[in-house]
């Protein structure tokens, strides 16, 4: 059996397909113009006609909707399926995605699902004759309609309309069944991996195929099937401008890389898990999501790992997103960006901005991996760790030692970790704010420049010609992540683990140890002083 290797040998020496591309998409659905009460007494009375708004209205419309949709279910004799709560509906409706022989609506679910819907309030009215009504929204449990379809260039997808007044609407679709069949269609050959690729003739061929889905295609998807299925708006509600936008409510981008070994892959993955625990951290969540955090960000920041028999999967949250990376089918890693809400990236949510959402989030993997990548490479050798913690004489200066254990030592590693993945390198001024976060005090621009010094003589950082910015060495690099990894991972749970939260087995074998050596110190002066 091949041996375990490292992150950095696997990515440059064992990749057969290394592949990103847009993955399961979820959209928001909704009548910009039917949003507030406002808007829809507009509606009833201008546009429809009818000089009282009322909720006998929206009721007409909600029965012609759901007629329409029990006499397109007879007419196309297409199966409709009754949701229950704890159904798993992907489940019940994958064979007729699978039996479908072309292109068209497989199958019809119906479920009662809270949506968020206008309810009606009665107003008071100076002629008691004369009803008035106000409208706000609520919450309430209303009858959905699930269209599962087939399509001609996504394959499996389903649009999900509410039945109730503003007719809020959801659309899903698969990027890579997207990619698949354009790839198909250009003639490219490949093998799947569930829902990916395992191989292909022609990668970059693949990769460009990835990179053209955007909205238009999406826009396509949406008009197409909306023009086929019932809806509770028809042609004059559009033509007056009563009609659907889409917005990202989930959007997942992934990157897949197949190795040419998959039993080193998995080996390579239980290492990266055990020395990743900690990715969920918020200084490291800054560093792969690019986003500044402060004490009052909301969001849980912590990792998890979940197990399902032999797979496992890693996960750490920002917000209400999360970055994750797993073994696909044993072969294959697969590091998704889940965006829950466009503006944890600073996106906004229409879908005219999900290429800007797709290049951060593909920014978000490859950070991961670089992390992962230099977190690995860390081995310091003891003439390394020799030069940097003890004074020195360097290109005939004396050059100060940077202590493990200092805390401004501590800080400025800490920082120059953050800072491994700036493209650009970073400056005294960029640096020096980091290291004065990590310090929690001031630390000023003269300190910050004798520090650079002391970097820069010892051969830990380098200052790019021509310019006030450095960049990290591989020494410096070495340092850096092995100075934070020894401290955050060893010594702090370490110096904590005898005393609670610590289990009572650990504080009970670290007094045993500590027992031992101070008997084992107490026999040796006896010895000395016999």
């Amino acid at each position: 059996m091949a041996g375990a290797v490292t992150v950095s040998e696997l990515l440059d020496d064992h990749v057969v397909l290394d592949l990103e591309c847009l993955d399961r998409l979820y959209f928001n659905a909704y009548v910009p113009n039917l949003q507030v009460s406002g808007q829809v007494v507009t509606f009833m009375r201008d546009h429809l006609r009818c000089p009282i708004p009322s909720p006998a209205i929206m009721t007409k419309i909600g029965e012609r909707f759901r007629a329409a949709v029990a006499a397109f279910a007879e007419s196309g004799n297409i199966p409709v399926l009754r949701f229950k709560g704890d159904d798993r509906q992907i489940d019940l409706v994958r064979p007729y995605w699978q039996h479908a022989t072309g292109p068209g609506v497989v199958a019809i679910g119906v479920a009662q699902e809270f949506q968020r819907v206008f309810t009606a309030r009665q107003r008071p009215s100076r002629d008691p004759k004369v009803r008035l009504f106000g409208f706000d929204k609520a919450d309430r449990r209303v009858t959905v309609y699930y269209f599962y379809v087939r399509d001609a260039d996504f394959g499996p997808g389903f649009i999900k309309m509410c039945s109730y007044f503003p007719y809020p609407a959801k659309v899903w679709v698969n990027g890579h069944e997207w990619a698949k069949r354009q790839a198909a269609k250009a003639g490219i050959g490949f093998s799947e991996l569930a829902n990916g690729f395992a191989s292909c003739d022609d990668p970059a061929g693949l990769q460009a195929v990835c990179d053209q889905l955007g909205p238009a295609h999406i826009e396509v998807f949406f008009e197409r099937w909306m023009r086929a299925v019932p809806t509770p708006l028809d042609d004059a509600d559009r033509a007056a401008g009563y009609w659907w936008e889409l917005s990202m409510r989930q959007v997942e981008t992934s990157r897949t890389i197949v190795f040419d070994a998959p039993r080193r892959a998995r080996a390579f993955f239980e290492a990266t898990v055990a020395d990743n625990i900690d990715i969920g951290r918020p200084d490291e969540i800054k560093v792969i999501f690019d986003r500044r955090i402060r004490s009052d960000t909301k969001g849980e920041f912590a990792t998890k790992v979940v197990t399902r028999g032999t797979d496992v999967t890693i996960n750490a949250f920002y917000k209400h997103s999360r970055i994750k990376e797993y073994l696909k089918q044993g072969r294959a890693l697969r590091v998704e960006t889940v965006v829950n809400s466009p503006t944890d990236l600073g996106c906004q949510r229409r879908l005219v901005n999900l290429p800007e959402l797709q290049a951060k989030a593909r920014a978000a993997n490859r950070r991961l991996l670089e992390v992962q990548r230099a977190g690995q490479g860390c081995a310091i050798e003891s003439a390394l760790f020799e030069r940097i913690s003890q004074p020195s004489l360097e290109e005939g200066q004396r050059t100060g030692a940077l202590r493990f254990g200092d805390p401004r030592v501590m800080a400025l590693t800490g920082a120059l970790c953050v800072a491994l993945v700036a493209t650009v390198g970073f400056t005294n001024k960029s640096l020096r704010a980091l290291v004065s976060g990590l310090l929690g005090g001031p630390y000023g621009r003269a300190q910050m420049t004798y520090d650079l010094r002391r970097l820069r003589l010892k051969g830990l950082v380098v200052r790019v010609p021509h310019t006030n910015t450095y960049t990290l060495t591989p020494d410096g690099l070495k340092a850096a992540i092995f100075y934070t990894k020894l401290d955050h991972r060893l010594l702090h749970p370490l110096l904590a683990a005898d005393q609670p939260p610590a289990p009572p087995p650990l504080r009970a074998a670290l007094a045993t140890i500590d027992r031992t050596c101070t008997d084992y110190i107490a026999r040796a002066q006896l010895a000395l002083a016999a």
